[in-house]
Parts: structure tokens; C-alpha cells; sequence
């Protein structure tokens, strides 16, 4: 019972306690100035990605900017950095995209309200300081790898393809475009291919009005003035509403959600890898330290509220918090105001979303996706070690090809392997000349003595044979950062094995986490107080005064 409470004491709980109520202490009009100024620049920005992400994803226009409105409120709002602004993302189309085709949009809002169930507890039990300890190799494979789907599936709307809809899967994608290839329309290739180069091209003293918006404007003008037969928002989807839409709780039921929980996990990683990973890029713009935990209660909350107004899952958006940075913000209300940015002007400006060009939306995405791949990163890569990029390639192969989820799974799994290994050929057994009388043999044990590593003992085994002369064995284990259960369990072993031909194990100055778990295990009883050292010298003058060996030779 007593075990028990202690044990209960051990789980902590994060608080909740928003960014924003440390950063309105000493807030004054200049500052509100400069928040408005990023605010409102980063809602115009967040304007056509909000609406290019939700085609992308297979929802309609409306639902992005339902989505970067109330999600990118909360997250401001309740966040746990200073600067991050909330809303869809390129890297959640592919994911989503393929919960569409496969569940419906309605399981997709039960997935994004379960994902967001899973974030708010990843951050109440303050697992999001885990999510710092993947890799930035398996960050970097498949950040790179949703940049190429992302690139995949724009191709449609970039040439104009007239196509089923394309099947999720990356074979039978790269198939149905195939086939679907002598069905593209020059005007909207044209229309496409000028946009990008507006976007690219767009001088860079002029970037105070953000590039995809001088591209949206300019595109859309471009295929009304010239009478452009090109699809556009409102041949596709209609007439944009103005205004929010009304709450509406989403039907489910216990046999839906059993599907819906595995590719819920998967919108609740990348979720949190993404908007943890934004977070850190701001911190290092801003001089601050985010709270991860805060920060996944935030994205948590956001998640579970959006599809009930018709969003869909919603993360930190390193592009936009990195514009919002730039323009002077550093503090939430930035982000809250790019929020009623867009929500003005949806109550304004809605009718005329329907005259948008899909191309010109097409090639927002296609730049955006290839900044998020960073490709010149690649001719670094031989730089790195062997193992880097094994990880780095497997797991950018495996997001494009098979699963994101996978491709992390795979990815983890060998970093786990290449780490083990790595550390354990830091790990070794050296044998000491000292001047310590016949029968004392001294070795020193270096590196972490965990599962990985424990075996390198096993050669000491020798020494507890009835006919070796060795009567005392000395562990030097100062250079020893760790010992888990199996290097704990070999320990045992080595002992039992001396003990059984009358011979002594002595153990020099163990680290605290060591000793901590020889106490704990009542490893240091079974050896003897007396047989743990303070240090060599001291090892050492023990074993000249322990006696010789009482087993008979002739025994086991």
C-alpha cells in the first residue's frame, strides 16, 4: 500500500498555464502596434495557404479557414510559446487526404477530435519534452518526404489533368497521373507557371506584401480579365460562405471509433512533432524557451474544437511563425490577431474567393512544398556518418512510399539500433597493472554497462574457475556512466560464479547511478558493504588483506 502511494506521488502532472499570461505583463501601445502590424500580414498571408491546404487535403475552401482561424486563435491563445501561430499545414495533406478517401470526411473530424484528445494528454502527463528525443534525422526524412507527396499532389491542378480522383496510395497515384497526362490544358499550365514565377521572382524589397498574395490577386485577375477557361474555387465547390458556420456535434459511434484510433495516433504525432518543432525554430528567432507541455495542451484543445465548426487537424506552422517573428511579434496576441484578421475578411471578401484559379493556389503549394524540403541540404549529406543517412533515406523512402507512420516506426527503430551499437563500442573491459600482491587481479570497466554492452564481462567469467589463481577480482568502475538490470544481472552472475569457488569481487568507486541501483536491488548487501571502495587505492589494499580461496579446487 505504502509502494503504491509513492508510486502515485511519482506522476506529475503539467500545469496549465497559457504563454500569454506572462507576456501581457509590461505590455504597452508599442508593442500592441507592432503585434497588429505581424498580425494582420501573416493573416493575409495565411489567407491562400488556408485554402490551398484544404483542397490539397481533399476538404473544401472554407474548412482551412474555419481551421486557421479558430485553431490558430486557441493555439495563440492558450499556447506555450511566445510567437507560434496555429492552423493547417502541408505536412497534414497527405494524412489527410487519405483518411478522406478512405473514412469520409466525417471520420476524418472524429479522427482530428480524437488526435486532439491525445495531444491534450501528451501534454497533461509532459510527454512533450519526449518529443525532443527523436531524431532530426528522422524529422529531416520525412519533412522531405511530405514535401515530394505534397509536390505529387498539386500535379493535377498545376497542369490542368482531367482525372478520377486520385487514390491515396503513392503507386497508384503516380499511375493515375500517368494516364491522365494527355489531358493537360495549356491555359492552365500558363496561368500555373506565371504565378510561380511571380511567387520565386518576387523582389525581395517589395516582400513586406507577401509573395503568394500578389500571386493570388494577380492570378485571379489574370483569368477573369483574359476570360481563362481554368477551374476555380467556385466551378469546384460554389459560392464561399460568409461567416462561421453554426456548431455541430459529429455522429460516432464505439465501432467507428476503433478504426479511427490508429490513424488519429498518426495525426497526434506528426501533430506534435510539428508544432514542438516550430516552436523550437521560434525560440532560436526570439531568445525565449517554449513549454512543450503547454503548448500540446494548446494543440490539444484546438483540435478538439475545430471540427466542430468544420475544421480539420491543425498544427504549428513554422512558415507562418517564422513571418510572424520577422514582422516584430513576440508575443500571443500577434497570433490572436492574424486569427480576426482572417475572420474579417471572410466577412467581407467571401464572394470573391470563387473567381480564385485552382493553378494559382497550385503553385502557392508547389513553392511552399518545395521550401519545406530544403533539398540543399542533400549535398551535405555525405558529410555525415554512414548511419545518418540510412536513417535520414529509409525513412524519407518509406514516408513517400508506404506510410508516414511507418516510415517514424522504422525510422526510430534504427536509430535505437545504430545508438546501441555506437555506445557500445564505447563500452569495455581494460585489465589495470597494479602492484597488488599474487591473486589480485584489477580491471577497469568504462562506457554504460546496459543490455547492449553487458556481455563484454563475460571473459571475466574465466577468472572465477576453481583452478585460476585468482583469489581477489577488483572492478575499477569510475569511468562507468550507467548500469541497467542486465549489466546489474551480469554483475550478479560474475559475483555468484567467484563466490561459489571462495573467491572475492571488490568494487571500486561506483558513480551515484550505480550505486544507486546496486542499494536499491540489494546488490551491495549480497556483495558486502565492506567489498564496495571508495576508490582503486582503497580496492586494492582490501584485496591484499582477503583471504585465500576456501573452495577446494576439485569443486563447482
Amino acid at each position: 500500500m505504502k509502494d503504491r502511494r509513492r508510486a502515485s506521488r511519482g506522476i506529475r502532472l503539467a500545469r496549465f498555464r497559457p504563454r500569454v499570461l506572462d507576456a501581457l505583463r509590461g505590455y504597452d501601445r508599442r508593442q500592441f502596434a507592432t503585434d497588429l502590424s505581424a498580425g494582420v500580414t501573416v493573416g493575409v498571408l495565411a489567407l491562400p495557404l488556408a485554402i490551398a491546404f484544404a483542397m490539397a487535403s481533399g476538404m473544401t475552401p472554407q474548412s482551412g479557414i474555419y481551421t486557421a482561424i479558430i485553431a490558430g486563435f486557441i493555439i495563440a491563445a492558450l499556447g506555450g510559446s511566445r510567437v507560434q501561430i496555429g492552423g493547417p499545414t502541408g505536412a497534414f495533406i497527405v494524412i489527410v487526404y487519405g483518411i478522406v478517401v478512405q473514412y469520409g470526411v466525417a471520420n476524418l473530424l472524429l479522427c482530428t477530435m480524437m488526435a486532439g484528445a491525445m495531444l491534450f494528454l501528451m501534454g497533461l502527463f509532459q510527454i512533450g519534452t519526449w518529443i525532443r528525443f527523436i531524431p532530426v534525422s528522422v524529422v529531416t526524412g520525412f519533412t522531405k518526404g511530405i514535401a515530394i507527396l505534397i509536390l505529387l499532389s498539386q500535379v493535377k491542378e498545376f497542369f490542368g489533368l482531367t482525372t478520377e480522383p486520385l487514390p491515396a496510395e503513392f503507386v497508384g497515384k503516380v499511375t493515375a497521373l500517368w494516364n491522365a497526362a494527355p489531358s493537360a490544358d495549356l491555359q492552365t499550365v500558363l496561368l500555373a507557371v506565371g504565378c510561380l514565377a511571380l511567387i520565386v521572382g518576387w523582389p525581395r524589397p517589395w516582400r513586406v506584401v507577401p509573395s503568394p498574395i500578389v500571386a493570388l490577386v494577380a492570378g485571379t485577375a489574370a483569368a477573369a480579365g483574359l476570360g481563362l477557361n481554368v477551374e476555380t474555387i467556385g466551378s469546384r465547390f460554389g459560392e464561399m460562405p460568409a461567416g462561421l458556420p453554426a456548431l455541430v456535434w459529429p455522429e460516432m459511434s464505439l465501432g467507428t471509433l476503433r478504426h479511427l484510433v490508429f490513424p488519429a495516433f498518426t495525426i497526434a504525432l506528426l501533430g506534435a512533432i510539428e508544432s514542438l518543432l516550430s516552436a523550437r525554430v521560434a525560440d532560436a528567432m526570439v531568445d525565449d524557451r517554449h513549454d512543450p507541455n503547454q503548448e500540446l495542451m494548446a494543440q490539444g484543445i484546438a483540435n478538439m474544437t475545430v471540427p466542430l465548426f468544420g475544421g480539420f487537424c491543425a498544427t504549428g506552422a513554422i512558415a507562418r511563425t517564422s513571418t510572424n517573428v520577422q514582422m516584430g511579434a513576440r508575443t500571443p496576441v500577434a497570433g490572436m490577431i492574424h486569427a480576426v484578421t482572417l475572420l474579417t475578411i471572410v466577412l467581407v471578401a467571401a464572394p470573391i474567393a470563387k473567381y480564385v484559379p485552382l493553378a494559382t493556389l497550385s503553385a502557392i503549394l508547389v513553392v511552399v512544398s518545395w521550401n519545406m524540403g530544403e533539398w540543399h541540404d542533400l549535398k551535405d549529406l555525405r558529410r555525415y556518418t554512414l548511419n545518418y543517412r540510412a536513417i535520414l533515406l529509409t525513412t524519407f523512402v518509406l514516408t513517400v512510399v508506404i506510410d508516414l507512420t511507418v516510415a517514424v516506426e522504422v525510422g526510430m527503430v534504427l536509430a535505437a539500433i545504430f545508438f546501441i551499437t555506437r555506445v557500445s563500442q564505447l563500452t569495455g573491459v581494460q585489465e589495470l597493472t597494479v602492484p597488488a600482491g599474487p591473486g589480485v587481479e584489477a580491471y577497469s570497466l568504462y562506457g554504460s554497462l546496459f543490455f547492449g554492452a553487458a556481455t563484454k564481462i563475460e571473459p571475466l567469467f574465466a577468472l572465477a574457475a576453481p583452478a585460476h589463481p585468482t583469489r581477489v577480482l577488483v572492478l575499477d568502475m569510475h569511468k562507468v556512466i550507467n548500469v541497467d538490470t542486465t549489466g546489474l544481472e551480469i554483475l550478479e552472475t560474475l559475483h555468484r560464479k567467484l563466490a561459489r569457488s571462495g573467491k572475492v569481487l571488490i568494487i571500486a568507486e561506483p558513480n551515484d547511478q550505480p550505486r544507486s541501483l546496486f542499494e536499491r536491488s540489494g546488490f551491495i548487501e549480497r556483495l558486502g558493504a565492506a567489498n564496495v571502495a571508495a576508490d582503486l587505492a582503497a580496492a586494492l589494499e582490501l584485496a591484499q588483506r582477503a583471504p585465500a580461496p576456501s573452495t577446494p579446487p576439485s569443486s563447482v
